[in-house]
């Protein structure tokens, strides 16, 4: 006959630190009240036994299901993807678990789903990634929950945390100007993006401010097959001598057609990207780009949902953290052609 396996419990635990059941749930609740030798005696013994406290009857006991929900539309985006390591690792820093949703599309209804599936399984609060359906009029949130918003929140309707897409992308048009060209094309990501929208509307904006003459606006989809078929029609404009492109994989495939074409970086054209991915320092040239610190915009995020829960839900995007962007200058840009 097989033994039923019996996890220990609460009183498996008491016996073996010498101490009550009581004083076992304190501790697994978390709570002050108990001396600082006491409590590394019960997590001893804890550890020892492999005992779990049950987390639904902590969460009656504390208020705190001790989980944070992350909802993200594109996990395999480089700048989602290092943002929610940064939230998954500053979260379990600070004792919570991290469950994941990845709505199957940007829409009111994806997004009341995705939401109403986090509060259901009851997280504490929930951080959104670039959610750009925030500004649809017709999207609002339930309020019991806090939220913090990680790029994309237009309206500032919840606290947020936001990379500096004005200053980093000043910093790669000035770059350009500075280096004697004309003029500086703009290859766009997708118009539906929050981050997108910005960079170009700075580009725009220092090209205006610099009596520059303002190309218009040409959009790609982030990817590098983009790049390379918006590259090709570029490489035909012999005035085209600086590229500012939204993001680096956009940026290699730019690169490509430009060669293909028989015009070299940057001897012919000049190349900039954005994100600074880990592979930008090898492409060919090495690539001149915008750095963000998207692991701290991950930690932000967290301190910043943790803060609500500690000193009460405050609704509305009053509190914004902002993370400046740093221009890394590589040898993908040159003075233009004489």
């Amino acid at each position: 006959m097989t033994e039923t396996f019996k996890p220990p419990s609460q009183a498996d635990v008491a016996a073996l630190a010498g101490v009550s059941s009581q004083t076992v749930s304190r501790v697994a609740n978390e709570r002050s009240n108990v001396d600082e030798e006491t409590r590394q005696r019960v997590l001893s013994a804890m550890q020892v036994l492999g005992y779990r406290p049950n987390s639904a009857a902590r969460a009656l006991v504390t208020g705190r299901f001790r989980m944070l929900g992350v909802i993200s539309f594109s996990l395999s985006a480089h700048g989602n993807s290092r943002t929610l390591q940064a939230i998954s690792e500053a979260a379990q820093t600070a004792g919570y678990s991290v469950n994941l949703v990845g709505p199957e599309s940007q829409t009111g209804g994806a997004m009341r789903k995705a939401f109403s599936k986090l509060t259901g399984q009851g997280v504490d609060g929930i951080i959104m990634i670039e959610a750009q359906i925030l500004d649809h009029p017709d999207l609002r949130l339930p309020s019991g929950v806090p939220v913090v918003v990680a790029d994309g929140d237009p309206d500032q309707l919840h606290p947020s945390v936001d990379n500096n897409q004005a200053v980093g992308a000043e910093a790669a048009t000035a770059h350009l100007l500075g280096l004697g060209h004309r003029t500086v094309w703009h290859l766009a990501g997708p118009q539906d993006s929050y981050s997108a929208r910005r960079r170009a509307a700075a580009w725009f904006s220092t090209l205006k401010r610099a009596g520059a003459p303002v190309p218009a606006v040409l959009y790609g989809d982030w990817s590098a097959g983009s790049g390379y078929a918006i590259g090709r029609r570029l490489a035909e404009d012999k005035d085209v001598t600086a590229v500012f492109v939204a993001n680096d994989h956009m940026a290699l495939g730019l690169i490509k057609a430009l060669r293909e074409a028989g015009r070299e970086v940057p001897r012919d054209v000049s190349v900039i990207g954005y994100d600074d991915i880990p592979e930008s320092g090898f492409f060919h040239p090495p690539l001149t780009t915008v750095h963000q610190d998207f692991e701290e915009v991950g930690r932000l995020c967290v301190s910043l949902l943790l803060d609500q829960l500690a000193h009460g839900h405050r609704p509305g995007g009053e509190e914004r953290s902002m993370v400046t962007p740093q221009l890394v200058v590589r040898e993908s840009t040159a003075p233009p052609p004489r």
